[in-house]
């Protein structure tokens, strides 16, 4: 075994300009040198059924894995610290260079593999690991809707809901394309208003992997912080209609609204208020007729604003605007730049965020771009892009509504703490 120097990015000592750890000295293992398989803890139960010429096979995966995983750390770590000079940086409006992030794609595990017979024997050891606790699904957010609120939302056959959806984002100055081509991707061109990330929207089959939800795929924290931010538009456009249950409905978002203010104006505070019953029952909105068109719309909106304001952008395609509500809206506009689209997009994700999305993995900021246009065009031949399309025409040619409102959401069954709940 041997010490070598591991960099990543520019030369050291352009890095120590910085103030950037840039290279730390690993422990690797040199050509044709055998592992330290004495550095190895294996425990006595699996060593006892493993025979000695399985037992070096383990020991030799598991010093490559413990060398990798190091390697790994070492880069996640340079990657936050670039992010955070990157952050220094933007609070003083310097101009980004190509320094200032981590230039190497994430180190790949090149090494043995666990022979099937070893993992077996390995995996018959460990003792059973707790189900992971289930994702909030519909049913949660509609059944603390209803028992913190008493809000049950007013819904709208599929093809109304994009009809109100269209008019909603053709008044703020999205346009057609832009908002059918985030569907497009968001949903894969076939998703429903109420499709919640991880269900088949066709079948109902499958397992929530997170609360996003609806044509934009809006987490529950940004239906919280949307509300926050608009949530007095809301209420007076309710008003507006003059109809008992819009005026019954701007009641319940007041409420909504004064438990949303009782956390501070932070996405950190908004993402812990949403796991909430309260933060929960406000996701519901997005499946109401006359309020969840418009919250995703302006959704949208605010990412086009941004974009005028800290870049100087009055336009954007698709691909770009997805982008913003991907990664965030300054983190989209940063991989937008020159330099941000010639650098690995490691650089602007989370480690955990960077390998569960395939499409950001081992590419640069441009190749995301184009591989976010591909998947949009993919599913714009889908039927539900395709329907999406014919109710912006409508709308656009004012033709009149074919569909009615159907009324409120069908209640799912849920648990019986849900409907012991108070406020």
């Amino acid at each position: 075994m041997r010490k070598i120097l591991v960099c990543y990015g520019r030369p050291a000592a352009r890095s120590a300009m910085l103030g950037l750890s840039a290279c730390i000295v690993a422990l690797t293992l040199g050509p044709g040198a055998a592992p330290a398989q004495s550095a190895v803890t294996i425990a006595p139960e699996i060593e006892a059924g493993l025979t000695p010429q399985q037992l070096r096979a383990y020991r030799y995966y598991l010093v490559s894995r413990a060398d990798f995983e190091r390697q790994q750390q070492v880069y996640w770590t340079l990657v936050e610290e670039r992010r955070d000079h990157r952050r220094r940086k933007f609070a003083t409006r310097q101009t980004y260079i190509a320094d200032d992030y981590v230039l190497d794609q994430p180190p790949k595990y090149t090494g043995p593999q666990l022979a099937p017979d070893i993992a077996a024997r390995v995996t018959q050891t460990k003792p059973p690991s707790e189900p992971d606790k289930p994702m909030a699904a519909l049913a949660d957010f509609l059944g603390n809707a209803r028992a913190v609120y008493g809000f049950v939302p007013e819904r709208a056959s599929e093809h109304e809901f994009k009809r109100r959806y269209a008019a909603d984002a053709l008044n703020a100055g999205l346009s057609k394309d832009q908002v059918i081509r985030v569907y497009a991707l968001e949903t894969g061109g076939r998703g429903t208003y109420d499709m919640q990330a991880g269900i088949d929207p066709e079948s109902r089959q499958g397992r929530a992997i997170s609360s996003a939800m609806g044509y934009a795929q809006l987490l529950s924290a940004n239906s919280v912080n949307e509300l926050v931010k608009h949530g007095e538009r809301f209420i007076a456009r309710l008003e507006a209609m003059q109809q008992p249950a819009s005026r019954a409905k701007a009641d319940i978002l007041r409420a909504m609204l004064r438990e949303a203010r009782t956390v501070p104006n932070e996405w950190r505070d908004h993402q812990k208020f949403a796991l909430t019953p309260a933060g929960q029952g406000i996701h519901a909105i997005n499946l109401d007729a006359d309020i969840g068109p418009w919250l995703q719309v302006l959704k949208l909106k605010g990412l086009l604003e941004t974009a005028a304001k800290e870049a100087g952008l009055t336009t954007l395609t698709g691909a770009e605007l997805e982008l913003m509500n991907l990664a965030g809206p300054r983190t989209g506009l940063e991989m937008m730049q020159s330099v941000g689209r010639t650098v690995p997009t490691a650089n602007f994700f989370a480690e955990a965020a960077y390998y569960r999305n395939s499409v950001v993995r081992e590419k640069v900021g441009a190749q995301l771009l184009a591989a976010l246009d591909e998947r949009m065009q993919s599913g714009l031949q889908k039927p539900g892009s395709q329907d999406f399309a014919l109710a912006f025409d409508e709308v656009a040619n004012g033709l009149p509504s074919r569909t009615p409102r159907l009324g409120r959401v069908d209640e799912r069954p849920l648990g019986a703490a849900l409907f012991g709940m108070s406020r």
